[in-house]
C-alpha cells in the first residue's frame, strides 16, 4: 500500500545535510522527491566522508528515497526546465542564503504566482534578519553559535565541546519535515499554499532550550547555575561502562538494593530528587566505586531485577547486531547499484493503513534525469539536444 504522502510531489533543492535529511523522511513516506542537483559534481556531500566507488555513505542515508535530476539553472533552459515541474509540485524547498533563489528567479513570488497551492519552504542558516543573516553555516558553527557547544562543556576546564554528531542539522532536518506536513495539512483545510522560512538556529534553540537552558527559563530574580554533576553520567564498570538513571525515588532505592547499600536510602543527602541533585558530587562518590567493582553483565542483571533504568554502553560495531535492534527489525540492508551491500534504518513508524517504505535507495547524480523530463512531456530528441548542451549535465 502506498506510504501516508503519497501523490505529494516535493522539488529538493536543498544540499548537504538538513534540507536533504527532512526529504528522505517525507520520501519514505511515499512523497516523490525530485532532487535537482547542478551539474558537475552534484550535492557536495555526495564525497564527503566514508565513501565507496563515488558514493559517500552520508549521502546515501540522507537522500534515499528521491530521484535525481541534474539541471544548469544558469542556462534559461534550465531553469524554464524548473520552473514547469514546480507548477505541478506541491513542495518546495530549498536552503540557499537569503536573497539567492530570488536572484536566481526561483523565489516564492515567481513560484507561487505560477502555482498558488505550492508549499515553499526556506531553509536558512542565521533567519532572515539579523547582522548574520547572510553567513555561511556548517553544523559545528552552529553548535558553537546555539549553545550546544557551550552546554556540552568539560565540567573539569569548562572547556566547550561539541555533540559528535550532526545534532543542528538532525534538529532542522525534523522540524522542517514537520512543518511541511503541517502546511500540507492546512492546505487540505483549504488555506492554500504558504511560504515556510525556517532558521538552522530558529530550529536548534527550540531543540536545545526546554532542558539545557532550563536555568535561563524563569526570568527575573537569581537562579542558580545547574550543576553538573547532576547531568547523567556514564559510569565505568569492572569491564566497561553502563549508564544508570534514578530520577524517581523508587528508581533510587532499586539501585541502592542492586548496590548492597540499603542504608543510602535514607540519606537526607540522597532521598528524594531533589537533595540528589543538591548533592550531586558526593552521590557520585558514594556510588561510582561500588559500580567498578562489578562487571557490565552482573550491572545489568541486578539492575534489570529492581526495575532501575539502565543501558550497558553499546558498541558502535555490533549496535546493528544487539537483539532488541534485530527483535523489532530497526535496521534494513540492500545492495546500492553503485556502492554496494550497505545498512542502514528502516523508516520510521509503523503505519496501519499507509506503511513506510523505502522507495529507492541513493540516486547517483542525475540517474532520473530524463525519465522526469518524459514524465513533463518532454520530446526524447529535446533531452538528448539539451544534454549535448550541457543542460542536463
Amino acid at each position: 500500500m502506498p506510504g501516508p504522502l503519497a501523490g505529494i510531489r516535493i522539488i529538493d533543492l536543498t544540499a548537504m545535510a538538513s534540507g536533504p535529511f527532512a526529504t528522505a523522511w517525507l520520501g519514505d513516506q511515499g512523497a516523490d522527491v525530485i532532487k535537482v542537483e547542478p551539474p558537475g559534481t552534484g550535492d557536495l556531500i555526495r564525497r564527503v566522508g566514508n565513501s565507496r566507488n563515488g558514493m559517500s555513505a552520508v549521502f546515501a542515508n540522507l537522500n534515499r528515497s528521491k530521484r535525481s535530476l541534474v539541471l544548469d539553472l544558469r542556462d534559461s533552459r534550465g531553469l524554464e526546465l524548473l520552473l514547469r515541474l514546480s507548477d505541478g509540485a506541491d513542495v518546495f524547498v530549498q536552503n540557499f542564503r537569503p536573497g539567492v533563489a530570488e536572484r536566481m528567479g526561483l523565489g516564492p513570488e515567481i513560484l507561487r504566482a505560477r502555482n498558488p497551492q505550492l508549499v515553499y519552504v526556506s531553509i536558512s542558516g542565521f533567519g532572515l534578519a539579523g547582522p548574520d543573516r547572510e553567513r555561511r553555516v556548517y553544523d559545528s558553527v552552529m553548535q558553537a553559535y546555539a549553545g550546544f557547544a557551550a552546554h556540552q562543556a568539560d565540567p573539569k576546564d569548562e572547556q566547550p565541546c561539541f555533540v559528535r554528531n550532526i545534532v543542528c542539522d538532525k534538529s532542522t532536518a525534523l522540524t522542517t519535515a514537520q512543518a511541511i506536513t503541517a502546511a500540507l495539512f492546512a492546505r487540505e483545510r483549504g488555506h492554500g499554499g504558504q511560504c515556510i522560512d525556517l532558521s538552522m538556529l530558529h530550529a536548534s534553540l527550540a531543540f536545545l532550550w526546554p532542558d539545557a537552558m532550563q536555568n535561563h527559563t524563569w526570568v527575573g530574580g537569581e537562579t542558580p547555575p545547574m550543576s553538573r554533576d547532576s547531568l547523567p553520567a556514564i559510569r565505568r564498570s569492572a569491564d566497561g561502562w553502563i549508564a544508570i538513571a534514578t530520577v524517581g525515588d523508587g528508581e533510587w532505592r532499586g539501585l541502592c538494593r542492586a548496590l548492597e547499600r540499603p542504608e543510602l536510602q535514607d540519606d537526607p543527602r540522597f532521598a528524594e530528587a531533589g537533595a540528589r541533585a543538591s548533592h550531586a558530587a558526593a552521590l557520585r562518590e558514594q556510588i561510582d566505586p561500588l559500580v567498578a567493582a562489578l562487571s557490565s553483565a552482573e550491572l545489568d542483571r541486578r539492575l534489570t531485577e529492581e526495575d532501575v533504568p539502565h543501558a550497558v554502553v553499546t558498541p558502535l560495531a555490533s549496535l546493528h547486531e544487539h537483539p532488541q535492534v534485530v527483535a523489532n527489525q530497526l535496521l534494513r540492508e540492500d545492495d546500492h547499484p553503485i556502492g554496494g551491500r550497505m545498512r542502514q534504518p528502516a523508516p520510521v513508524g509503523d503505519y496501519e493503513a499507509t506503511p513506510l517504505a523505502v522507495q529507492r535507495l541513493a540516486p547517483g547524480l542525475g540517474e532520473h534525469s530524463r525519465e522526469i523530463l518524459r514524465e513533463l512531456g518532454v520530446e526524447e530528441a529535446e533531452i538528448d539536444s539539451l544534454r549535448e548542451a550541457g543542460v542536463l549535465g
